[in-house]
């Protein structure tokens, strides 16, 4: 018996915090709020300690091969008389981190309160009732040894899942079968280098919350925030298994019993490309994955986050709404498109698509790579998906931001939200959306502050009433699914006062930010009113 605690010890996970209920007593000589950080004994530190470092050191010897290759290339080392005693060494530093091992497994075995989470744990993984899982949720551990709560598998034909969600794919170019091969055939060194590329730094520089040493750096900040959602908003973290195998952590808070109608209405939260759910923009509606990710990843894991929502937390596609920071509009709107039920989606500081930024930070040289690499294995096709969605949109744009800008955050015309804006209108208005229309909408975009804004609204005459009136009248024609054909019988004048009237922002701008803000959708149950736009604000 006291082997096989041993064995567990030493191949068990990394305890970071012990959580209690708010009914249990704390023990004494505790503090804090209802949870104390893991304090390992004097060897279970130290030996941490070194086999943490020597993972450190070999991310950076991973993400540095290429370089220490040519390096020891050029110096001669890559020969059989200096790799044998390289590999005595390497095999000799294996064996001492594999005793270290053992020492941190034994410092592990000697403290009771290691000995009762791995107890729990062990007997979870036997016996999954809700008493065992209750008390596994009192401990914060690496997320790779939590059980799973949910599998996509559980709802949906094992034999679909390999391929993954469908996704929109750009339309292929139709040529003939003989210039097909040929083209297939001088492109082969292209495809070749898009895929070293988008399978090296390309995906970590898209995704740079998936590289470990940055999740190391941010973990004592992630461990804060977690704790801060499970012991302050009662979370419930769970594991998600995606179609393509992928494990999601995410955190569920039930507000259901507490606040009303509003409790009813689940947020989803999609977070940016270094964001995390402990710090991230979850905190947005609370106050008011991890795997490898590619577009196809991230869109499977949003389809089980909502599988999960509505077939275990009992939630119905009507009461969810999406709200998105960045990056995460990608898979927000993949969630609206593909589950056109939804409520509303809220997209934060986010981009229509991701090829004209891919091009701004790459040589004019690579563009035809970039280009070729972005569409075949980094689509986020952010306004595209967005526009098979029928339902309420709020757009939120910061004018000061430097990532999702082309041009740099003084130029605010080349912020790509405002591309998304447009793209969504003219899709959804064509008639409205003229070139005079779109032309009085990017001088109000390109507005410097508010008075500049309200200078472009004013001299444009926009009258209010008579838009909303105008919208009005043609949705009570009947439930004409998007897009729409007011405007048509309109004159220049009229349209653009639509179109003007359809941006203006229901909020005040801040002193780092201001927020663009757009509610179209079937007037009958959300009026395309500036008043009835603040129903959206958390």
């Amino acid at each position: 018996m006291a082997g096989w605690l041993w064995l567990r010890c030493l191949l068990g996970p990394n305890l970071h915090r012990v959580h209690r209920p708010p009914e249990q007593p704390r023990p004494e000589g505790r503090a804090g709020r209802r949870g104390w950080d893991y304090q390992p004994r004097s060897l279970e530190r130290h030996t941490d300690s070194i086999l943490g470092w020597a993972l450190a050191l070999w991310s950076l010897s991973y993400y540095s091969s290429p370089l220490i290759l040519c390096y020891l290339y050029r110096k001669g080392y890559i020969c059989s008389s200096k790799l044998v005693p390289l590999s005595q060494y390497v095999g000799t530093a294996l064996v001492c981190l594999l005793g270290v091992a053992c020492l941190r497994g034994w410092g592990r075995w000697r403290n009771s309160e290691y000995l009762q989470f791995i107890t729990i744990l062990e007997e979870t993984r036997k016996n999954r009732t809700p008493s065992n899982k209750r008390k596994l949720a009192s401990y914060d551990f690496d997320f790779s040894h939590w059980p799973a709560d949910f599998s996509w598998k559980e709802v949906s034909n094992p034999k679909l899942s390999k391929a993954g969600v469908s996704l929109l794919k750009p339309e292929p170019k139709h040529r003939g079968a003989t210039d097909s091969l040929l083209s297939s055939v001088r492109t082969l060194p292209c495809h070749v280098i898009s895929y070293l590329i988008a399978h090296s730094f390309g995906r970590r520089m898209l995704y740079p919350g998936s590289v470990g040493l940055l999740q190391k750096a941010m973990r004592p900040m992630l461990l804060q925030g977690q704790a801060r959602l499970i012991e302050e908003y009662y979370g419930q973290r769970n594991k998600l298994v995606a179609c393509d195998g992928n494990e999601i952590d995410s955190m569920f808070v039930d507000r259901r019993g507490d606040r009303g109608p509003n409790g009813k209405t689940l947020v989803i939260c999609c977070e940016g490309n270094a964001g995390f759910y402990e710090v991230g923009c979850m905190n947005t509606p609370l106050d008011g994955k991890r795997g490898v990710p590619f577009p196809q990843n991230e869109a499977n894991a949003m389809d089980v986050v909502i599988q999960f929502a509505v077939h275990k937390l009992g939630f119905q596609m009507s009461d969810i709404v999406v709200y998105a920071w960045s990056i995460g509009g990608f898979t927000a709107s993949w969630a609206v498109m593909s589950y056109p039920e939804i409520q509303a989606v809220v997209l934060d500081a986010s981009f229509d698509d991701l090829l004209p930024l891919a091009l701004k930070v790459m040589p004019d040289s690579w563009r035809p790579l970039v280009t070729h690499t972005v569409r075949k294995y980094m689509n986020l096709n952010n306004a595209e998906q967005l526009c098979k969605y029928q339902g309420p949109v709020l757009l939120i744009r910061r004018t000061k931001d430097e990532i999702i800008t082309t041009m740099g955050p003084e130029d605010i015309m080349s912020n790509r939200g405002n591309n998304l804006l447009l793209r969504l209108l003219q899709y959804r208005y064509p008639k409205v959306m003229t070139e005079d229309s779109v032309r009085a909408v990017r001088q109000w975009l390109s507005a410097g502050s508010q008075v500049e804004e309200g200078f472009v609204y004013s001299s444009y005459e926009v009258d209010g009433d008579w838009c909303l009136s105008v919208l009005q009248s043609y949705q009570a024609e009947g439930e004409t699914p998007f897009p729409w054909s007011v405007g048509e019988d309109m004159t220049a004048e009229g349209r653009r006062q639509l179109a003007l009237f359809l941006v203006r922002p229901a909020l005040s701008s801040a002193a780092v930010s201001r927020t663009t803000r757009i509610l179209s959708s079937k007037l009958k149950s959300h009026p395309c009113s500036p008043a009835r736009c603040s129903e959206l604000k958390w």
